[in-house]
Protein backbone atom coordinates (compact mmCIF):
# COMPACT_ATOMS: atom_id res chain seq x y z
CA UNK A 1 0.00 0.00 0.00
CA UNK A 2 1.08 3.33 -0.93
CA UNK A 3 2.42 5.34 1.86
CA UNK A 4 0.76 8.96 2.58
CA UNK A 5 0.72 11.39 4.92
CA UNK A 6 -2.91 10.21 6.46
CA UNK A 7 -4.45 11.18 9.06
CA UNK A 8 -4.32 9.00 12.35
CA UNK A 9 -7.94 7.12 11.66
CA UNK A 10 -6.31 5.93 8.39
CA UNK A 11 -3.14 5.35 9.55
CA UNK A 12 -4.60 3.47 12.48
CA UNK A 13 -7.03 1.46 9.48
CA UNK A 14 -3.62 1.01 7.77
CA UNK A 15 -1.57 -0.62 10.58
CA UNK A 16 -4.87 -2.71 11.32
CA UNK A 17 -4.52 -4.45 8.08
CA UNK A 18 -0.69 -5.27 8.43
CA UNK A 19 -1.40 -6.14 11.73
CA UNK A 20 -3.80 -8.29 10.77
CA UNK A 21 -1.80 -10.25 7.63
CA UNK A 22 1.09 -10.48 10.76
CA UNK A 23 -1.24 -12.34 13.30
CA UNK A 24 -2.90 -14.32 10.49
CA UNK A 25 0.45 -15.47 9.15
CA UNK A 26 1.64 -16.31 12.65
CA UNK A 27 -1.57 -18.25 13.72
CA UNK A 28 -0.66 -20.31 10.56
CA UNK A 29 3.26 -20.98 11.22
CA UNK A 30 2.42 -22.12 15.12
CA UNK A 31 -0.51 -24.57 13.60
CA UNK A 32 1.33 -25.95 11.10
CA UNK A 33 5.42 -26.44 13.82
CA UNK A 34 2.13 -28.09 16.20
CA UNK A 35 1.02 -30.28 13.64
CA UNK A 36 4.83 -30.73 12.93
CA UNK A 37 4.77 -29.73 9.37
CA UNK A 38 7.92 -27.82 9.56
CA UNK A 39 8.76 -27.58 6.14
CA UNK A 40 5.28 -26.18 5.47
CA UNK A 41 5.80 -23.46 8.25
CA UNK A 42 9.39 -22.63 6.81
CA UNK A 43 7.42 -21.95 3.36
CA UNK A 44 5.31 -19.12 4.54
CA UNK A 45 8.53 -17.36 5.93
CA UNK A 46 9.14 -15.50 2.63
CA UNK A 47 6.01 -14.58 2.80
CA UNK A 48 5.72 -12.82 5.59
CA UNK A 49 9.62 -11.19 4.93
CA UNK A 50 7.85 -10.25 1.12
CA UNK A 51 5.23 -8.36 2.95
CA UNK A 52 7.47 -6.94 5.55
CA UNK A 53 9.67 -5.58 2.74
CA UNK A 54 6.58 -4.44 0.88
CA UNK A 55 5.64 -2.28 3.91
CA UNK A 56 9.71 -0.66 4.28
CA UNK A 57 10.30 -0.11 1.11
CA UNK A 58 7.09 2.03 0.48
CA UNK A 59 8.10 4.64 2.98
CA UNK A 60 11.34 5.13 0.80
CA UNK A 61 9.34 4.69 -2.83
CA UNK A 62 7.89 8.60 -3.04
CA UNK A 63 11.25 9.78 -4.39
CA UNK A 64 10.21 7.91 -7.56
CA UNK A 65 6.59 9.71 -8.39
CA UNK A 66 3.50 8.74 -8.01
CA UNK A 67 3.19 6.78 -11.07
CA UNK A 68 6.34 5.03 -10.26
CA UNK A 69 5.45 4.05 -6.66
CA UNK A 70 2.30 2.47 -7.91
CA UNK A 71 3.93 0.19 -10.78
CA UNK A 72 6.30 -1.09 -8.01
CA UNK A 73 3.05 -1.25 -5.63
CA UNK A 74 1.06 -3.53 -8.09
CA UNK A 75 4.62 -5.58 -9.24
CA UNK A 76 4.60 -6.56 -5.34
CA UNK A 77 0.85 -7.12 -4.84
CA UNK A 78 1.31 -9.94 -7.95
CA UNK A 79 3.86 -11.09 -5.54
CA UNK A 80 2.25 -11.31 -2.52
CA UNK A 81 -0.89 -13.05 -4.35
CA UNK A 82 0.70 -15.68 -6.16
CA UNK A 83 3.52 -16.34 -3.00
CA UNK A 84 -0.13 -16.80 -0.93
CA UNK A 85 -1.74 -18.94 -3.91
CA UNK A 86 0.90 -21.47 -3.37
CA UNK A 87 0.92 -21.48 -0.08
CA UNK A 88 -3.13 -21.95 0.63
CA UNK A 89 -2.71 -25.06 -2.08
CA UNK A 90 -0.22 -26.39 0.16
CA UNK A 91 -1.67 -25.57 3.45
CA UNK A 92 -5.26 -24.65 4.95
CA UNK A 93 -3.91 -22.56 7.32
CA UNK A 94 -2.53 -20.15 4.64
CA UNK A 95 -6.15 -19.87 3.27
CA UNK A 96 -7.35 -17.11 5.62
CA UNK A 97 -4.29 -14.50 4.72
CA UNK A 98 -6.69 -13.99 2.07
CA UNK A 99 -9.02 -11.11 4.17
CA UNK A 100 -5.86 -8.30 4.37
CA UNK A 101 -4.63 -9.26 0.74
CA UNK A 102 -8.51 -7.51 -0.42
CA UNK A 103 -7.65 -4.81 1.32
CA UNK A 104 -4.52 -4.46 -0.53
CA UNK A 105 -6.19 -5.30 -4.05
CA UNK A 106 -8.75 -2.21 -3.26
CA UNK A 107 -6.08 -0.11 -2.61
CA UNK A 108 -3.59 -0.42 -5.18
CA UNK A 109 -6.21 -1.20 -8.11
CA UNK A 110 -8.90 0.33 -9.68
CA UNK A 111 -12.50 -0.65 -8.52
CA UNK A 112 -12.80 -1.95 -12.30
CA UNK A 113 -9.78 -4.47 -11.57
CA UNK A 114 -10.13 -4.71 -8.07
CA UNK A 115 -13.62 -6.29 -7.32
CA UNK A 116 -12.93 -9.00 -10.16
CA UNK A 117 -9.47 -9.87 -8.54
CA UNK A 118 -11.22 -9.95 -5.02
CA UNK A 119 -13.98 -12.44 -6.06
CA UNK A 120 -10.92 -14.21 -7.87
CA UNK A 121 -9.22 -14.39 -4.55
CA UNK A 122 -12.64 -15.31 -2.52
CA UNK A 123 -13.27 -18.58 -5.07
CA UNK A 124 -9.40 -19.49 -4.85
CA UNK A 125 -10.33 -19.46 -1.08
CA UNK A 126 -13.02 -21.46 -1.44
CA UNK A 127 -11.56 -23.59 -3.66
CA UNK A 128 -8.11 -24.33 -1.58
CA UNK A 129 -10.25 -25.40 1.87
CA UNK A 130 -12.35 -27.83 -0.16
CA UNK A 131 -9.25 -29.12 -1.88
CA UNK A 132 -7.89 -29.91 1.79
CA UNK A 133 -11.03 -31.18 2.94
CA UNK A 134 -12.55 -32.90 0.20
CA UNK A 135 -15.57 -31.36 -0.12
CA UNK A 136 -17.45 -28.31 1.27
CA UNK A 137 -20.00 -27.17 3.89
CA UNK A 138 -21.88 -24.12 4.06
CA UNK A 139 -19.94 -22.04 6.50
CA UNK A 140 -16.82 -22.99 4.36
CA UNK A 141 -18.25 -20.90 1.73
CA UNK A 142 -19.99 -18.41 3.74
CA UNK A 143 -16.48 -17.39 5.56
CA UNK A 144 -14.85 -16.67 2.90
CA UNK A 145 -17.62 -14.45 0.63
CA UNK A 146 -18.68 -12.46 3.87
CA UNK A 147 -14.80 -11.82 4.55
CA UNK A 148 -14.95 -10.60 1.14
CA UNK A 149 -17.56 -8.49 1.63
CA UNK A 150 -16.41 -7.31 4.91
CA UNK A 151 -13.60 -6.04 3.36
CA UNK A 152 -14.98 -4.41 0.28
CA UNK A 153 -16.86 -2.07 2.38
CA UNK A 154 -13.87 -1.56 4.57
CA UNK A 155 -11.83 -1.26 1.30
CA UNK A 156 -13.88 1.48 -0.22
CA UNK A 157 -14.72 3.35 3.00
CA UNK A 158 -10.80 3.37 3.29
CA UNK A 159 -10.32 4.51 -0.52
CA UNK A 160 -12.75 7.16 0.13
CA UNK A 161 -11.27 8.33 3.17
CA UNK A 162 -7.44 8.47 1.74
CA UNK A 163 -9.76 10.56 -1.61
CA UNK A 164 -10.78 12.66 1.48
CA UNK A 165 -7.33 13.14 3.08
CA UNK A 166 -5.82 13.86 -0.53
CA UNK A 167 -8.24 16.21 -1.37
CA UNK A 168 -7.58 18.29 1.93
CA UNK A 169 -4.30 17.66 1.63
CA UNK A 170 -3.78 19.54 -1.78
CA UNK A 171 -6.28 22.34 -0.46
CA UNK A 172 -3.73 23.04 2.82
CA UNK A 173 -0.68 23.38 0.52
CA UNK A 174 -2.78 25.54 -2.00
CA UNK A 175 -3.79 27.86 1.11
CA UNK A 176 -0.22 27.52 2.19
CA UNK A 177 0.78 28.66 -1.07
CA UNK A 178 -1.75 31.22 -1.28
CA UNK A 179 -0.34 32.66 2.61
CA UNK A 180 2.96 32.75 1.41
CA UNK A 181 2.32 35.05 -1.93
CA UNK A 182 0.28 37.15 0.75
CA UNK A 183 3.29 37.41 2.59
CA UNK A 184 5.54 37.79 -0.09
CA UNK A 185 2.36 40.69 -1.92
CA UNK A 186 2.77 42.33 1.66
CA UNK A 187 6.65 42.23 1.77
CA UNK A 188 6.61 44.01 -1.97
CA UNK A 189 3.47 46.54 -0.69
CA UNK A 190 6.10 47.52 1.86
CA UNK A 191 8.58 48.05 0.35
CA UNK A 192 6.69 50.26 -2.25
CA UNK A 193 5.60 51.93 0.15
CA UNK A 194 8.76 52.83 1.90
CA UNK A 195 9.71 53.72 -1.05
CA UNK A 196 7.10 56.14 -2.18
CA UNK A 197 7.72 57.77 1.43
CA UNK A 198 11.41 57.94 0.97
CA UNK A 199 10.96 59.53 -2.24
CA UNK A 200 8.24 62.27 -0.94
CA UNK A 201 10.68 63.13 2.21
CA UNK A 202 13.71 63.27 -0.13
CA UNK A 203 11.65 65.54 -2.96
CA UNK A 204 10.03 68.08 0.20
CA UNK A 205 13.54 68.50 1.78
CA UNK A 206 17.02 67.76 0.37
CA UNK A 207 15.78 68.17 -3.39
CA UNK A 208 13.98 71.83 -2.34
CA UNK A 209 16.97 72.78 -0.18
CA UNK A 210 19.66 72.04 -3.01
CA UNK A 211 17.19 74.26 -5.35
CA UNK A 212 17.00 77.08 -2.60
CA UNK A 213 20.93 76.69 -2.52
CA UNK A 214 21.45 77.00 -6.21
CA UNK A 215 19.24 79.68 -6.63
CA UNK A 216 20.69 81.76 -4.17
CA UNK A 217 24.26 81.26 -5.19
CA UNK A 218 23.58 82.27 -8.65
CA UNK A 219 21.74 85.58 -7.01
CA UNK A 220 24.99 86.18 -5.44
CA UNK A 221 27.29 85.51 -7.95
CA UNK A 222 24.70 88.04 -10.04
CA UNK A 223 25.45 91.34 -7.70
CA UNK A 224 29.08 90.15 -6.37
CA UNK A 225 30.00 92.96 -8.90
CA UNK A 226 27.62 95.34 -8.63
CA UNK A 227 27.09 95.11 -4.90
CA UNK A 228 28.91 92.80 -2.84
CA UNK A 229 27.09 93.45 0.46
CA UNK A 230 24.31 91.86 -1.21
CA UNK A 231 26.31 89.32 -2.70
CA UNK A 232 27.24 88.50 0.80
CA UNK A 233 23.83 88.51 2.55
CA UNK A 234 23.07 85.71 -0.73
CA UNK A 235 26.02 83.85 0.84
CA UNK A 236 24.97 83.87 4.29
CA UNK A 237 21.60 82.93 3.55
CA UNK A 238 22.72 79.90 1.41
CA UNK A 239 24.74 79.06 4.13
CA UNK A 240 21.82 78.94 6.67
CA UNK A 241 19.80 76.73 4.20
CA UNK A 242 22.81 74.35 4.20
CA UNK A 243 22.43 74.17 7.30
CA UNK A 244 19.14 73.62 7.73
CA UNK A 245 19.23 70.98 4.67
CA UNK A 246 21.99 69.22 6.72
CA UNK A 247 19.76 69.31 9.73
CA UNK A 248 16.99 68.01 7.61
CA UNK A 249 19.39 64.98 6.38
CA UNK A 250 20.26 63.99 9.78
CA UNK A 251 16.53 64.26 11.15
CA UNK A 252 15.62 62.42 8.16
CA UNK A 253 17.90 59.54 8.59
CA UNK A 254 16.79 59.24 12.07
CA UNK A 255 12.86 60.20 11.57
CA UNK A 256 12.39 62.97 13.51
CA UNK A 257 10.18 65.81 12.70
CA UNK A 258 11.65 68.78 10.58
CA UNK A 259 13.74 70.74 12.37
CA UNK A 260 11.38 74.06 11.37
CA UNK A 261 8.70 72.43 13.70
CA UNK A 262 11.11 71.38 16.77
CA UNK A 263 11.76 74.88 18.64
CA UNK A 264 8.36 76.41 17.11
CA UNK A 265 4.94 75.97 16.15
CA UNK A 266 3.37 75.58 12.49
CA UNK A 267 2.71 79.17 11.73
CA UNK A 268 6.36 80.01 12.52
CA UNK A 269 7.78 77.45 10.78
CA UNK A 270 5.35 78.44 7.79
CA UNK A 271 6.36 82.24 7.77
CA UNK A 272 10.11 81.11 7.47
CA UNK A 273 10.14 78.69 5.10
CA UNK A 274 8.21 80.96 2.76
CA UNK A 275 11.14 83.79 2.82
CA UNK A 276 13.45 81.05 2.26
CA UNK A 277 12.01 79.01 -0.38
CA UNK A 278 11.61 81.84 -2.74
CA UNK A 279 14.85 83.55 -1.47
CA UNK A 280 17.44 84.84 -4.18
CA UNK A 281 14.73 84.93 -6.76
CA UNK A 282 11.73 87.82 -7.93
CA UNK A 283 9.30 86.54 -5.79
CA UNK A 284 7.41 88.09 -2.88
CA UNK A 285 5.79 85.49 -0.80
CA UNK A 286 3.11 86.90 2.03
CA UNK A 287 2.15 84.38 4.65
CA UNK A 288 -1.21 84.84 6.49
CA UNK A 289 -3.22 83.28 9.18
CA UNK A 290 -6.92 83.27 8.92
CA UNK A 291 -9.32 82.22 12.11
CA UNK A 292 -8.45 81.01 15.45
CA UNK A 293 -4.54 78.72 15.80
CA UNK A 294 -5.06 75.47 17.23
CA UNK A 295 -2.47 73.06 18.68
CA UNK A 296 -2.59 70.35 15.53
CA UNK A 297 -1.09 66.68 15.74
CA UNK A 298 2.67 66.43 14.59
CA UNK A 299 1.77 64.29 11.63
CA UNK A 300 -0.45 67.15 10.85
CA UNK A 301 1.69 69.97 10.74
CA UNK A 302 4.48 68.02 9.19
CA UNK A 303 2.34 67.38 6.74
CA UNK A 304 1.69 70.97 5.49
CA UNK A 305 4.94 72.15 6.27
CA UNK A 306 5.81 69.49 3.28
CA UNK A 307 3.02 70.92 0.94
CA UNK A 308 3.85 74.46 1.84
CA UNK A 309 8.03 73.81 1.29
CA UNK A 310 6.58 71.98 -2.70
CA UNK A 311 4.14 74.02 -3.57
CA UNK A 312 7.50 77.04 -2.97
CA UNK A 313 9.52 75.40 -4.46
CA UNK A 314 7.92 74.92 -7.53
CA UNK A 315 7.23 78.66 -7.54
CA UNK A 316 10.42 79.77 -7.46
CA UNK A 317 11.91 77.08 -9.72
CA UNK A 318 9.34 76.84 -12.61
CA UNK A 319 6.38 80.02 -11.83
CA UNK A 320 8.61 82.59 -12.40
CA UNK A 321 5.77 84.76 -10.07
CA UNK A 322 6.12 88.48 -8.63
CA UNK A 323 3.76 87.59 -6.28
CA UNK A 324 2.92 84.68 -3.90
CA UNK A 325 0.91 84.24 -0.90
CA UNK A 326 0.97 81.60 1.75
CA UNK A 327 -2.37 81.38 4.09
CA UNK A 328 -3.24 78.89 6.49
CA UNK A 329 -7.17 79.30 7.38
CA UNK A 330 -8.76 77.57 10.63
CA UNK A 331 -12.29 77.02 10.15
CA UNK A 332 -14.36 75.15 12.58
CA UNK A 333 -14.13 71.46 11.38
CA UNK A 334 -10.96 71.79 8.70
CA UNK A 335 -7.61 73.77 8.46
CA UNK A 336 -6.59 74.96 4.87
CA UNK A 337 -3.43 75.74 3.45
CA UNK A 338 -3.46 77.69 0.36
CA UNK A 339 -0.55 78.26 -1.63
CA UNK A 340 -1.52 81.01 -4.67
CA UNK A 341 1.21 82.52 -7.19
CA UNK A 342 0.98 84.54 -10.55
CA UNK A 343 3.41 83.03 -12.36
CA UNK A 344 3.00 81.14 -15.96
CA UNK A 345 0.77 78.27 -14.63
CA UNK A 346 -0.45 75.33 -16.66
CA UNK A 347 -2.37 73.49 -18.27
CA UNK A 348 -3.86 70.92 -15.95
CA UNK A 349 -4.06 67.49 -18.16
CA UNK A 350 -4.93 63.85 -17.08
CA UNK A 351 -2.71 62.21 -14.33
CA UNK A 352 0.98 62.18 -15.36
CA UNK A 353 2.97 58.41 -16.26
CA UNK A 354 5.62 58.29 -14.86
CA UNK A 355 9.33 56.26 -15.43
CA UNK A 356 10.66 53.84 -12.84
CA UNK A 357 13.15 56.62 -11.79
CA UNK A 358 10.43 58.97 -11.35
CA UNK A 359 10.89 61.18 -13.96
CA UNK A 360 8.00 61.91 -16.31
CA UNK A 361 7.18 59.91 -19.74
CA UNK A 362 6.26 63.73 -21.20
CA UNK A 363 9.16 65.19 -19.60
CA UNK A 364 8.07 68.02 -18.30
CA UNK A 365 8.33 70.00 -15.17
CA UNK A 366 6.76 68.83 -11.44
CA UNK A 367 3.58 67.52 -12.13
CA UNK A 368 3.27 69.53 -15.36
CA UNK A 369 4.18 73.17 -13.52
CA UNK A 370 6.54 75.41 -16.13
CA UNK A 371 5.18 72.90 -18.90
CA UNK A 372 8.05 72.99 -21.37
CA UNK A 373 10.51 74.97 -19.28
CA UNK A 374 12.21 72.06 -16.87
CA UNK A 375 12.73 68.55 -16.38
CA UNK A 376 11.75 67.76 -12.66
CA UNK A 377 11.40 64.63 -11.03
CA UNK A 378 7.25 64.80 -11.81
CA UNK A 379 6.83 64.05 -8.12
CA UNK A 380 5.25 67.14 -6.69
CA UNK A 381 2.23 67.14 -6.67
CA UNK A 382 1.41 63.35 -6.51
CA UNK A 383 3.62 63.80 -3.31
CA UNK A 384 1.37 66.27 -2.40
CA UNK A 385 -2.05 64.70 -2.62
CA UNK A 386 -0.67 61.63 -1.20
CA UNK A 387 0.16 62.87 1.61
CA UNK A 388 -3.14 64.71 2.17
CA UNK A 389 -5.01 61.43 1.48
CA UNK A 390 -3.44 59.68 3.76
CA UNK A 391 -5.11 61.94 6.76
CA UNK A 392 -8.40 61.78 5.36
CA UNK A 393 -7.85 65.08 3.48
CA UNK A 394 -8.27 66.52 -0.19
CA UNK A 395 -5.96 68.91 -2.30
CA UNK A 396 -7.31 70.97 -4.95
CA UNK A 397 -5.12 72.22 -8.23
CA UNK A 398 -6.28 75.33 -10.39
CA UNK A 399 -3.98 77.15 -13.05
CA UNK A 400 -4.21 78.49 -16.01
CA UNK A 401 -1.29 79.29 -18.24
CA UNK A 402 -0.20 82.98 -17.90
CA UNK A 403 -2.54 83.45 -15.14
CA UNK A 404 -0.80 81.75 -12.31
CA UNK A 405 -1.63 78.79 -9.66
CA UNK A 406 -3.62 77.99 -6.70
CA UNK A 407 -2.76 74.79 -4.85
CA UNK A 408 -5.27 74.26 -1.70
CA UNK A 409 -4.76 71.06 0.80
CA UNK A 410 -7.45 70.97 3.10
CA UNK A 411 -7.53 68.64 6.11
CA UNK A 412 -10.36 67.64 8.63
CA UNK A 413 -9.23 68.64 12.29
CA UNK A 414 -9.14 65.66 14.07
CA UNK A 415 -11.81 65.25 16.82
CA UNK A 416 -11.32 67.34 19.79
CA UNK A 417 -9.10 69.64 18.13
CA UNK A 418 -12.15 72.00 16.56
CA UNK A 419 -12.91 75.11 18.40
Amino acid sequence: MMNYPFPPALRLLRWTVHGTFAALLAVALIGLLRRGHAPLAAAGVPLGVLYAAGIVIEGRLPRFGGRAHLLLGRIWLVAITLGWAGLALAAPQYVWLAFPLFFAHLHLLPPPVALPGVAVLTAAAVAATGWHTGGLTGAQVVGPVVGAAVATLMGLVYKALHAESEQRRRLIDDLVRTRDRLVEAEREGARLAERERLAREIHDTLAQGMSSIILLLRAARADLARDPELAGTRVDEAERAAQDNLEEARNFVRALAPPALQHSSLTAALRRISDAAVAGTGTEVRFEVSGVPLPLPADYDQVLLRIAQGALGNVSRHAAARHAAVTLTYLDDTVVLDVVDDGRGFAPGPPARFHEDGAREDGTGDDGAGRGTSRGTGFGLRAMRDRVTALGGALTVESVPGEGTAIAAALPLPSGSAP
